[in-house]
């Protein structure tokens, strides 16, 4: 048994990671068993990046997109898929937002400083108890530096665009490997030499490599560390009992 203790904040464990590392997916799945909230905050991005093609605003127009990110009409629904349900301006873009085009365009929206900064308090509301599973890129480095436990997932560029070559494929979506690949690398370039919250681990981020691993693999992994720390704060007294590695 682990006890939770009292404490004024909701605990927070973050999953941070590049495209296609799988946090999004591993991120619910540790929310599901731990029955805490959940936090997609590249599906904010993604869902700015769709917004600015539905309004017509340039990727480089920073002041209008950061007053289109501060009046966003998006809500999210938990689903019993992987996926959670996303509506834009009442109407449902779950599968819309996971486009590569629609990726791209929220990793150049997401590199300036007005956009990210208008999105910031929008993330830190998820913070609610019994607690929150966050993923993105700068979720243990920026919005909950904070947090009690964090993670930073690893993956080599060659075994995410396989892994997203498989998601496509299996939704009857044509592309090539070596194209994916470029694109990633591209992406990473992007992320990690943005101005403002370059991705990266978190000093005190505990790195996992996921090239041979399973999501399940992942998952236990993860749980084994929430584990080994013992103890976390919610805002009432519970137990929870997980389950250790072998």
């Amino acid at each position: 048994m682990i006890t939770l203790k009292e404490s004024i904040n909701p605990p927070v464990i973050t999953i941070d990671g590049a495209s296609g590392t799988g946090k999004g997916t591993i991120s619910q799945l540790v929310a599901k068993r731990l029955e805490w909230k959940f936090l997609d905050s590249g599906a904010l991005y993604r869902v700015l990046a769709l917004a600015a093609y539905k309004h017509s605003v340039a990727l480089d127009n920073e002041k209008a997109l950061e007053v289109l990110a501060e009046h966003l009409d998006v809500q999210f629904f938990a689903q019993e898929s992987n996926l959670s349900q996303v509506i834009l301006e009442g109407e449902e873009v779950t599968e819309t937002i996971r486009t590569e085009k629609i990726g791209n365009a929220a990793s150049i929206v997401a590199a300036l400083p007005a956009v990210r900064a208008a999105l910031l308090s929008r993330q830190r509301i998820f913070r609610e108890p019994p607690g929150l599973v966050a993923d993105g890129r700068d979720m243990g480095t920026v919005i909950f530096p904070d947090a009690e436990l964090k993670i930073f997932l690893k993956a080599s560029p060659e075994e995410r665009a396989l892994r997203r070559l498989n998601q496509l494929k299996d939704r009857g979506i044509s592309v090539t490997l070596a194209n994916l690949i470029e694109e990633l690398r591209e992406r990473d370039r992007r992320d990690q030499e943005r101005a403002i919250a370059p991705l990266k681990p978190a000093e005190d981020a505990i790195c996992i490599e996921t090239d041979h691993l399973t999501i399940d693999q992942v998952v236990e992994r993860i749980i084994y560390e929430i584990e080994r720390k013992k103890a976390f704060p919610v805002t009432s007294c519970l137990e929870i009992e997980f389950a250790s590695m072998a």
